[in-house]
């Protein structure tokens, strides 16, 4: 809701971790010369009955993802953030932990990502790995396209 109400993406606890997993701070991160930020939805879904935030309705992304990448001339880096991206993109997605482990075989430049909300900390914890090895990773190439 947080950034809902201020129109700018990721900008709340989850952008901080967001960008420390890319190693880049808030004036790189909203450059829109250099970074482009294309959700699955265009529109805060809203609250399911526990209070958990309701997914991206998949209308939105049938009707005109592909229209808004067509117009992105040149994508180096794409990061496929949280399970309905994967889903959306990865055509043998089965769940978060193998779509973000299974990095080095998606196509150059592809990196899947937990959601960096707080909400997904005990899957950080889990599986230590993610930092240990996949975000090294994903800070060369994000520092290789910057």
């Amino acid at each position: 809701m947080r950034v809902h109400k201020t129109n700018i993406p990721f900008k709340d606890p989850s952008g901080d971790r967001l960008r420390g997993w890319l190693g880049l701070d808030e004036l790189a991160f909203y450059d829109r010369t250099r970074v482009a930020i294309v959700p699955m939805a265009f529109c805060f879904p809203g609250y399911n009955a526990k209070g958990s935030d309701l997914p991206p309705p998949p209308i939105c992304a049938k009707t005109w993802r592909a229209q808004a990448l067509a117009m992105l001339p040149d994508i180096r880096l794409t990061l496929l953030i949280g399970g309905h991206a994967m889903r959306y993109h990865l055509p043998n997605f089965t769940t978060v932990a193998q779509a973000v482990s299974d990095w080095h075989d998606h196509p150059k430049g592809v990196f899947a990502l937990p959601h960096p909300s707080w909400r997904n900390t005990g899957w950080l914890k889990k599986n230590p790995w993610f930092e240990a090895e996949v975000i090294p990773r994903l800070q060369t190439a994000v520092a290789e396209v910057m």
